[in-house]
């Protein structure tokens, strides 16, 4: 993989040095009929051209989140209605997810593209950018250590995923969530089932637990059990319980002994609940599927799950992408895209990460990336 850098060299009085030219960094349109967020806020802007960067973006970038061409340009960022020339100029090219074909086919060796592409599901497109000595980083394959956290994505976007979730939910369900005591008489705290304890799980499992709900939690992994404990969530395991998690920390698949005690334990749980958020994931593959066709007798009429695993096929049998399906009563919401209902603190936080993750490779002496393999942030999420 080759590094970009741009730099020259001039003869002055026959004196030969070499005149370092800032890096062009560059990010364009994402489609936003699935994507609001935006990959460069006017903070982060800054912070870019302050690190040596010369940044360029397209008309209207921010607009549909309230960040006006002028407030990137009255900091020195330039503009274009050419995208195709902004990506030929670019030596940095960041986004959220993939461009597409068409925009791809303009890349050129040594480029370099940053984003969150989503590396299990784009082999081949990923393979091809590969193939053009493109370096290509995603980063939802960042290693789980202390020094890659301020660049965590996934982290970042799923503790807004869980809070935002709960709200959904809580939205669409027809009862009150915390228990009031009236002179009428008194209404029971809503029940709430977070399936998953990783990071949306938990930010689930404390929304809920601040707008009054009573709440459970299940989770593969049984590390999360005092995590879910310390948050006033109630863990439910089964006997004899082993814990998935591999070495990243994420959820393993389970074996089919610990699936059926799972299922058993979760189908007498559900008869007493009335929200499900549902975050379980497994990387690289089809979400498990939790809630099965014949737990559904089990939940009560008026009950919604909430699956954020739907654009992975999501935890519950029924769910479809971008739709309220209702089965027995009970409705299930599938959401691909959440964090387009919280574009802005969304764009903020990913922003953040991005940098973060761009400042470490970068060289400010020599104006230039250094895609150093024995650092392991950048071994992990560079393509190859």
């Amino acid at each position: 993989m080759g590094n970009s850098c741009g730099h020259s060299s001039t003869c002055i009085n026959g004196d030969f040095s070499i005149i370092k030219f800032p890096m062009n960094l560059a990010s364009i349109l994402e489609n936003k009929s699935i994507e609001k967020r935006l990959a460069i806020t006017p903070e982060i802007a800054k912070k870019y051209i302050s690190l040596g960067f010369k940044l360029s973006l397209p008309n209207g970038y921010g607009v549909h989140l309230g960040f006006s061409d002028e407030n990137y340009n009255s900091i020195g960022v330039n503009f274009s209605n050419d995208e195709n020339e902004i990506i030929n100029n670019a030596d940095v090219i960041i986004q959220l997810g993939l461009p597409s074909d068409e925009k791809l086919s303009l890349l050129r060796e040594n480029q370099t593209l940053i984003g969150s592409f989503n590396a299990h599901l784009n082999k081949e497109k990923l393979k091809n950018l590969e193939t053009k000595k493109i370096n290509c980083f995603s980063l939802e394959l960042l290693p789980r250590i202390t020094r890659a956290q301020s660049m965590d994505i996934l982290s970042s976007q799923a503790n807004l995923a869980g809070y935002k979730a709960v709200v959904e939910a809580f939205q669409v369900y027809e009862r009150a969530i915390p228990m009031m005591m009236t002179a009428a008489g008194t209404i029971p705290a809503a029940k709430v089932l977070i399936v998953g304890a990783g990071v949306a799980g938990l930010q689930a499992i404390a929304t809920a637990k601040r707008m009054g709900a009573v709440v459970f939690a299940t989770d593969v992994r049984m590390a999360s059990k005092e995590q879910v404990e310390s948050l006033g969530g109630k863990f439910l395991t089964v006997e004899g319980a082993e814990n998935l998690e591999t070495e990243g920390g994420y959820a393993k698949e389970a074996s089919d002994d610990f699936k059926k005690k799972q299922e058993e334990l979760l189908s007498e749980t559900l008869k007493k609940i009335d929200i499900i958020i549902c975050t379980a994931l497994i990387p690289g593959k089809e979400a498990p599927k939790i809630i099965k066709e014949e737990m559904f007798k089990n939940l009560q009429q008026g009950s919604v799950i909430y699956d954020l695993a739907a654009i992975q096929g999501g935890n519950t049998v029924f769910t479809e992408v971008d739709k309220i399906i209702e089965k027995n009563g009970v409705k299930i919401i599938g959401e691909a895209n959440i964090l387009n209902k919280l574009p802005v603190s969304a764009s903020n936080l990913y922003a953040k990460n991005v940098f973060n993750f761009l400042s470490n490779l970068y060289d400010k002496e020599n104006k230039k990336l250094n895609i150093n393999l024995e650092d392991e942030i950048i071994e992990k999420t560079l393509i190859k």
